[in-house]
């Protein structure tokens, strides 16, 4: 197995070929396996890709090959069923049955969207539950300790997503406060990641903490934020607090800008994109690795990403009445296994019926739609078939 030959390593991360746009092919290694970047990675908040089950998750995509690495939610996690519960039953992988990699984000995001019932002091974050309104604090050195007990193979460090629109000023001082969480969260994450019964059966493997850059819609505080977070040395570095309700160009422009600052050694990481070809383009200005819901949540709501023959990427809402008699497949141009079975007139019925089968299948056809634009970007990038 390959986790056998990592020997007090958590990640090695190289880059095979590197294309006049910024985008890169590469390969990121890590306890529980190799991630071929760049990589979407489905979003599994309360340890559940939803309405999806693992087995599918392992299969979905072209070649059968299935999501090499998901994403779990702290918050969430610590919240219900808890982490300390996760821990006594063998980590977040071991209770999902999920050997693949995995990314757990630091809560922040969660706690940032709680406005209405949150408190932020320099120390950290004092938020109500959204489940019962029970009282929390959030702190850095909490965050980490919530996330070793996870043990994910890639954790984030706790960090403040500023609002949109804010000021300069506003967005300044939010900056400055992540960056003392950040060093707050590697100093306790690196002292006691180890802290974990499952360390050893990992043979000394490690987890990995990422920086996250913010420093909202301002090039100026982007720039500082990167070269602080680089100082710091972190092994991977997330572009955040983006995708929250700025123009599609602005993101765009942030993106590009700070990857200008990021070492380009590193896996690079934009958190919450977006739509598939917002996606596919990101990835070619050098973004190696994204997370999003809108797979799921678009194919919970009777919405298919579909491509025409030009390559034009459109949703399709499959409630509507035209598709009742429609024998053809949501998207003629997709090889996944709902494209290949089953009918728009049969997809548009589970859904006015109401049957839960229909928002799996909608949300397996989406994930895979997913997992193959990336696979067609790495193929671009490489030339050749991706493994």
């Amino acid at each position: 197995m390959w986790i056998d030959t990592i020997e007090e390593m958590g990640l090695t991360f190289e880059i095979s070929r590197t294309a006049e746009s910024g985008g890169r092919r590469g390969a990121l290694a890590l306890p529980h396996g190799v991630v071929h970047t760049p990589v979407f990675m489905p979003v599994g908040t309360a340890a559940s890709v939803k309405t999806v089950e693992q087995g599918m998750l392992e299969r979905i995509g072209p070649g059968g090959r299935g999501a090499e690495i998901i994403l779990a939610n702290t918050y969430h996690l610590y919240l219900r069923p808890g982490h300390e519960l996760i821990a006594r039953l063998g980590g977040v992988h071991r209770f999902m049955s999920w050997e693949r990699p995995m990314l757990t984000d630091s809560g922040g995001f969660q706690v940032f969207s709680l406005s209405s019932l949150r408190k932020v002091t320099p120390d950290g974050v004092e938020f109500r539950s959204h489940l019962d309104g029970s009282r929390h604090f959030f702190s850095p050195e909490h965050s980490m300790d919530v996330q070793i007990a996870l043990g994910a193979d890639i954790a984030m460090v706790f960090d403040e997503c500023v609002e949109t629109p804010a000021s300069w000023e506003r967005t300044r001082d939010s900056m400055a406060l992540t960056h003392a969480w950040a060093a707050r969260s590697k100093q306790h994450f690196e002292a006691n990641q180890h802290k974990v019964p499952w360390h050893t059966e990992l043979n000394g493997a490690t987890q990995n903490l990422f920086g996250i850059v913010q420093g909202g819609m301002y090039v100026d505080l982007r720039k500082e934020s990167a070269e602080r977070l680089v100082d710091m040395d972190f092994p991977g570095y997330a572009i955040g607090g983006l995708a929250v309700g700025e123009p599609r160009e602005v993101t765009r422009e942030m993106i590009a800008r700070t990857l200008e600052w990021l070492p380009k050694d590193k896996p690079r990481y934009v958190m919450g994109v977006g739509y598939p070809d917002e996606i596919e383009e990101y990835a070619k200005m050098g973004v190696d690795m994204m997370d999003c819901v809108l797979p799921t949540r678009a194919g919970r709501h009777g919405l298919l990403f579909v491509r025409n023959e030009e390559g034009v990427v459109s949703r399709m809402n499959i409630k509507r009445k035209e598709y009742a008699e429609d024998q053809g497949p949501a998207d003629a141009t997709c090889g996944c296994m709902v494209c290949t079975r089953y009918t728009r007139a049969y997809l548009r019925h589970l859904f006015v019926a109401g049957e839960p089968l229909g928002l799996t299948l909608n949300s397996i056809h989406n994930l895979h739609f997913y997992l193959a634009t990336m696979e067609r970007v790495r193929r671009d990038l490489s030339g050749s078939e991706t493994p």
